[in-house]
């Protein structure tokens, strides 16, 4: 039978395991008994691509996930790679036949309340490393500029008087974020320990003890560490305080466009992702506001 010779293909000339081997041998399968339950009798070169879109609707319809689908579409287009180049079909029905996209997980965030608590309440050291620690945690925060901006960034690079900061991003394109007033503050505590221990002026604005700029494992360490303090959240990276910015801006009702160039992103579907955070909170909001929710 032609799938016990496909099977045997992927067996001993693919060197494919066991396992994956049933894996394709129950896709394939699977999609036979699809097209069988319309038609007497399966015939490979019977098949055009609407039998695969109408399988892929039905595996939808039962509650499989964009993942399972997409492999088990990825079986038959194989079965058929196989038939065309052993002659059984002259042409792959199922070529171009795309599945369904996968679901992006939506950002992990830190409620601003959480990161109120954080400044006011979580208490920094007041020496050279607390202050340090301190201004990574706003910074990020407070300008939703990713670990590598912040890592790279130049005494030059901020202008207190100006209340700016200017962030080089991918692609060494840059930007211009504005500092806020308490920002400007935690800035200057820290540019004044940053003197007392740097006798010899370094270009670099976060440095380590030893004067040499900081790293990402630091950075990494500086935020687990503060964010363990004060939420449960899993991730608890540099990134989430970049998607803690765009949210909590959203939510206050900021402009997404702005948003997006605040961020640095070069298309709006990379921002419109926190739309659906900014959302699911105005719906909670609504239930516990409306008389009738």
């Amino acid at each position: 039978m032609t799938i016990d010779a496909f099977l045997k293909y992927l067996q001993y000339e693919k060197n494919y395991s066991t396992h994956t081997v049933f894996a394709y041998k129950r896709d394939v399968k699977q999609f036979i008994a699809f097209v069988e339950a319309d038609a007497c009798l399966f015939s490979p070169e019977n098949i055009d691509g609407s039998d695969l879109r109408r399988w892929i609707v039905d595996l939808m319809d039962k509650g499989n996930t964009a993942t399972t689908v997409n492999r088990k579409i990825s079986s038959v287009k194989t079965f058929y790679k196989y038939l065309q180049m052993h002659q059984v079909v002259r042409v792959n029905p199922v070529t171009g036949i795309a599945g369904p996209k996968k679901p992006k997980p939506l950002p992990h965030f830190v409620k601003a309340d959480e990161m109120d608590l954080l400044f006011d309440r979580v208490g920094f050291k007041d020496d050279f490393t607390g202050t340090r620690d301190r201004l990574i945690m706003d910074m990020l925060y407070s300008t939703g500029m990713r670990l590598s901006e912040l890592q790279h960034l130049k005494l030059k690079d901020v202008d207190l008087g100006a209340g700016v900061v200017k962030v080089t991003g991918k692609r060494n394109k840059q930007r211009i974020i504005p500092l806020n007033k308490s920002l400007v503050c935690n800035l200057q505590s820290y540019l004044e320990k940053r003197k007392e221990i740097l006798s010899n002026q370094k270009e670099s604005l976060f440095v380590t003890l030893q004067g040499n700029e900081v790293y990402p494992k630091l950075i990494y360490r500086v935020v687990n560490k503060y964010l363990s303090m004060i939420t449960t959240i899993s991730k608890k990276s540099p990134h989430v305080l970049r998607h803690t910015f765009a949210t909590v801006l959203l939510n206050k009702g900021a402009d997404i466009n702005v948003v997006k160039s605040l961020l640095g992103h070069a298309n709006l579907s990379a921002t419109e992702v926190y739309t659906h955070s900014t959302f699911d909170e105005l719906t909670k909001i609504y239930k516990l506001a409306h008389p009738r929710a």
